[in-house]
């Protein structure tokens, strides 16, 4: 074990660090946190500095995407910082607390920020809208919202994007899944907030999906775009890639799987999480 582990540690209530190390769920909660964090303020410097604090340097410089998703912006960066976490808990439990030592010190205040959006950003912004109201709670990490026509014909598509989720550990939920406010956009604006990922269907053009995106592209979350023809997605949208299906069995089937695979990429969510302090 590295000294510095030793020494920053030595303070943690023994009983604590007995909880974390017997209680997978809580050692989940605190590693999914850590990522908040760290995804909303880490650059490269600061990996190479909590590596160099921590002893990790090998876990964190070993990864082979994860500088280079931070560099990129890539969709699966997310993923791979919880998969280094995990990888650093699983070698020495303690060497979180130097991580939460570093934020603390080098990002005061942060830990009582909340983020809503999916991918870090060198700017950030406050905003406080006027149409909608802030939902309580916070965002979660399994839910996927789905933005699409509520026509009965579209049953089988969500029930193929049910799937997709359901095989990613994910839970999928349409606006008329719920219903807690009596203004239904208030609904729609709590659901996107709530959602870790939305799924827009612009097929038959309709104007709702539109407005839709346009909130969920505002609050920063992982979009993904599907549709029955290309022609249904707006002009200055298609410079995204978007998932094409045909609206038979087959053309579904083939949707259900593009779509787990895309969702893949963003970490999933759900109950194999609770096993991420014992898994290697």
């Amino acid at each position: 074990m590295a000294p510095s582990i030793r020494a920053r540690s030595a303070g943690r209530d023994e009983t604590e660090f007995d909880f974390m190390m017997t209680d997978p769920l809580a050692l989940a909660k605190r590693l999914i946190a850590l990522r908040a964090r760290i995804v909303a303020t880490f650059n490269a410097g600061n990996w190479e500095e909590v590596g160099l604090l921590s002893g990790q340097s090998k876990i964190i410089t070993g990864h082979d995407r994860l500088l280079r998703s931070l560099s990129w912006h890539d969709e699966d960066y997310e993923g791979n910082v919880l998969t280094v976490l995990r990888r650093i808990s699983d070698r020495d439990v303690r060497a979180l607390d130097v991580i939460e030592e570093y934020l603390n010190e080098k990002f005061p205040g942060e830990e009582k920020t909340e983020y809503v959006s999916a991918k870090p950003s060198e700017r950030k912004i406050t905003f406080a809208p006027n149409v909608f109201q802030i939902p309580d709670g916070s965002v979660e990490s399994d839910l996927v919202a789905v933005m699409m026509p509520f026509s009965p014909e579209f049953k089988p598509v969500y029930e193929a994007m049910k799937r997709a989720c359901t095989a990613n550990s994910l839970r999928s939920m349409r606006v008329d899944d719920m219903w807690q406010d009596s203004v239904i956009v208030q609904d729609i604006f709590s659901l996107i907030f709530r959602a870790q990922v939305v799924v827009v269907d612009f097929s038959r053009k309709n104007p709702n999906v539109m407005y839709e995106t346009g909130i969920a592209h505002t609050l920063g979350k992982h979009v993904v775009p599907i549709a029955q023809t290309i022609d249904d997605v707006p002009f200055d949208m298609r410079h995204h890639r978007t998932l094409l299906y045909l609206a038979n069995g087959e053309g579904l089937q083939q949707l259900e799987r593009e779509l787990a695979a895309k969702l893949k990429q963003f970490g999933g969510g759900g109950p194999p999480i609770i096993n991420l302090g014992f898994s290697r």
